[in-house]
């Protein structure tokens, strides 16, 4: 191992933990000030959710970038010059503003197949199975899971030219994973706060707190930053009150190692329906 990757790597390391700290600061006192809900002892259970961070962080992004890299240059290629040019040409704040829609219409769709087809339920159930929901849980995930959300968001802006294998192409990527990773704290964070008509805006806490309900709402609000999708097709949900209960159905191993094992475990029986009330 060359001492070129191992710096490399320390450095990546020493921003995850700046920004680790940086969020600390922000959401903590957050927390303490406008709580939704008390969580005693919630200290046990942050060490794993520290971890996953780190390994959220590192893993999913190193796995995905050679094959997004393939399917840049190999689009390119095949793609005409005239549409590759058009493209180029926009203004950048209209490439952003595509990037973001298509984005967001690609995770909306990942993240809810995530809960219909029960393979891959088995391994986004890691990042419902807490009962309680606040800033740290955004990081706790199956990498696997990362590794197919973040594809269904990142891929169709290769597939259509609004990311370019260039560094200004893969800025303009890192950007808006950069962004939806830090609103994910905020709309996970345990805060009471109602924003009124904004809510109907973006994702807010309401909103994703929604998302993690499990009664006879649940598998509703997908959207990571624009409710308008969840609209679009039909899953949104966000009374005035907040959602009576967290969690999944299934028991879920206390350790680590073993929820990330637990998917590639026995098959289950398919995630059942909640129960009408």
């Amino acid at each position: 191992m060359s001492s070129h990757f191992l710096q490399a790597f320390g450095l990546q390391v020493f921003k995850l933990v700046v920004w680790l700290a940086l969020l600390a600061v922000i959401f903590a006192p957050l927390e303490a000030l406008f709580a939704l809900h008390r969580t005693p002892g919630r200290w046990k259970t942050a060490p794993a959710d520290i971890a996953f961070y780190f390994l959220n962080s590192l893993l999913p992004l190193a796995i995905l970038a050679p094959p997004l890299a393939l399917l840049s240059v190999g689009l390119r290629l095949a793609t005409p010059h005239a549409y590759t040019a058009a493209v180029t040409a926009l203004p950048i704040w209209a490439r952003l503003a595509a990037a973001l829609a298509v984005s967001e219409v690609g995770g909306y769709w990942g993240h809810r197949l995530s809960h219909e087809i029960p393979l891959l339920w088995r391994f986004h159930a890691v990042h419902h199975a807490p009962r309680h929901v606040d800033w740290l849980i955004s990081s706790r995930a199956h990498p696997v899971d990362q590794v197919f959300e973040k594809l269904c968001a990142l891929a169709p802006l290769y597939i259509l030219g609004l990311v370019q294998p260039t560094p200004s192409g893969a800025g303009l990527a890192g950007l808006i994973a950069i962004f939806g990773t830090l609103w994910g704290f905020f709309v996970h964070a345990n805060l009471r706060w109602r924003l009124g008509p904004l809510e109907w805006l973006v994702s807010t806490p309401a909103f994703h707190h929604w998302h993690h309900t499990n009664d006879e709402h649940r598998d509703h609000n997908y959207a990571a930053l624009f409710p308008v999708v969840d609209r679009l097709f039909g899953t949104h949900h966000l009374p005035k009150a907040w959602p009576p209960t967290y969690g999944v159905d299934a028991a879920t191993p206390a350790g680590m190692l073993d929820q990330l094992l637990d998917p590639f475990g026995p098959v289950r029986p398919a995630r059942p329906e909640a129960s009408k009330t």
